[in-house]
């Protein structure tokens, strides 16, 4: 069974290439996604490794968790599985003006009891 691992403190400079280059050291890759912004297209900093066989996996992650790539020291653990999402497109919660007991201009509460 394959195993996903996730790299984190990438460079903004690293590619795939290198990164399927450093763990194929270690096993068969399966596959290699840097993530990147939709919009720029810069990388994020962190990427995800697909390795074929667990034991390759294991010993990539001994060898270069904590390693020197491109100036930065990456980070190499095994992906958590992903978190489901709701419906909708991520938006940013409530309004953001008013609510609660808000007092009419002149900073007296008219109402009466």
């Amino acid at each position: 069974m394959a195993t996903k691992l996730y790299i984190g403190n990438l460079s903004y400079n690293t590619t795939e290439a290198q990164l399927n280059e450093a763990f194929a050291a270690y096993g068969a890759v399966e596959s290699v996604a840097l993530i990147t912004d939709r919009h720029s297209g810069q990388s994020k900093g962190f990427a995800f490794v697909e390795m074929t066989d667990d034991e390759e996996a294991k010993k990539a992650i001994r060898e270069l968790d904590g390693k020197e790539m491109d100036e930065r020291s990456i980070n190499v653990s095994v992906a958590r599985p992903r978190q489901e999402r709701g419906p909708g497109g991520g938006g940013r919660g409530g309004g953001g003006y008013g609510g609660g007991n808000r007092k009419p201009p002149g900073g007296h509460n008219r109402e009466r009891f």
